[in-house]
């Protein structure tokens, strides 16, 4: 058996580069299944995994190496399935727009919090800073500086002039880094900047709509100078989060886990319970109201029976 890195998904098939440097296409052998995560995709880039050739200049892969970590998703809202977006990654690089399209605080801090969760760090890249008024500006530096103080790094970029990327590029290397974030964020639009042999498919948003359309469709890996990986995926809608007990999410929220420790009870959910020093610090904006509330919708989706366990 040959050991490789999986650097492509395109639906059934998956691209291995293996050791010696060769690209192999491989399937999965049989019925192939992980064991504790019921995925839509056993097998995901960023994988190392063991394959074994036929003489059609094929492989099928035969077993995965454990992964450090992985960051995974829910299907969709009625799915048991969860789907894994990457695997064995040093960092996630999730790309924002204020607008055009907005990105909602909402989304960012369910994406920070499933990271939070795989214990996955996460830097913020906050696009498109050519195309925003004063007021969208204000608003952006008050976003950044509210992340930057909960302990995520905070990056002002330009892909289309490329404004700040040469900061994003050192943070690059020798680094596996997912790159995430809403259809039209300009994802595409950045990789391409920073490789540009990359040459990933790019479309304009529709202003009717102010919304993105899906340009990639499977995941994949690129290789960057100094040993690096970007992996790009499909712009992603929502990040319906998985497997998440109602008494754990508070954990993956830093600034509000830091602050439960002074809770008056020990299994606070930071509703409406007496002694409550996260509602306190709300109040007194050492919590930002804008985290509160997505805490409290990420809770919301527990009750509606949104979350589903793995199996």
């Amino acid at each position: 058996m040959k050991k490789g890195l999986v650097i492509k998904n395109t639906g059934s098939w998956y691209q291995v580069k293996t050791e010696d440097g060769r690209l192999i296409e491989c399937k999965v052998k049989g019925n192939f299944r992980l064991k504790d995560i019921k995925s839509t995709n056993p097998v995901a880039v960023g994988d190392y995994v063991y394959i074994v050739e036929n003489a059609e200049g094929t492989a099928l892969i035969a077993e995965i190496e454990e992964r450090k970590n992985y960051i995974i998703r829910r299907s969709s809202n009625l799915s048991k399935l969860s789907h894994i977006l990457a695997a064995n990654l040093d960092q996630c690089m999730l790309v924002v727009t204020i607008n055009y399209p907005e990105t909602s605080t909402i989304f960012i801090d369910r994406f920070l919090a499933s990271a939070e969760a795989y214990r996955v760090p996460v830097k913020l890249l906050f696009n498109k800073i050519d195309k925003y008024n004063e007021d969208e500006l204000r608003y952006l530096d008050a976003i950044m500086n509210l992340y930057t103080h909960i302990g995520y790094p905070c990056f002002k970029i330009s892909a289309k002039h490329g404004d700040g990327l040469n900061a994003v590029k050192e943070e690059l290397k020798g680094k596996v880094t997912l790159f995430s974030g809403h259809s039209g964020v300009g994802k595409s639009t950045l990789i391409n900047s920073i490789l540009p042999g990359a040459a990933i498919k790019t479309q304009e948003i529709s202003f009717a709509h102010n919304k993105g359309t899906h340009t990639t469709t499977f995941s994949e890996m690129f290789p960057v100078p100094d040993d690096g990986y970007i992996i790009d995926t499909p712009g992603i809608k929502g990040f319906g989060t998985f497997d998440m007990e109602e008494g754990e999410i508070s954990h993956y929220f830093p600034d509000i886990f830091s602050e439960s420790a002074n809770c008056k009870y020990n299994n606070c959910t930071h509703r409406a319970e007496p002694g409550c020093a996260v509602r306190e610090a709300v109040e007194k904006h050492t919590i930002s109201e804008s985290r509160y509330a997505s805490y409290l919708n990420m809770l919301e989706d527990k009750e509606d029976g949104k979350y589903r366990s793995a199996y």
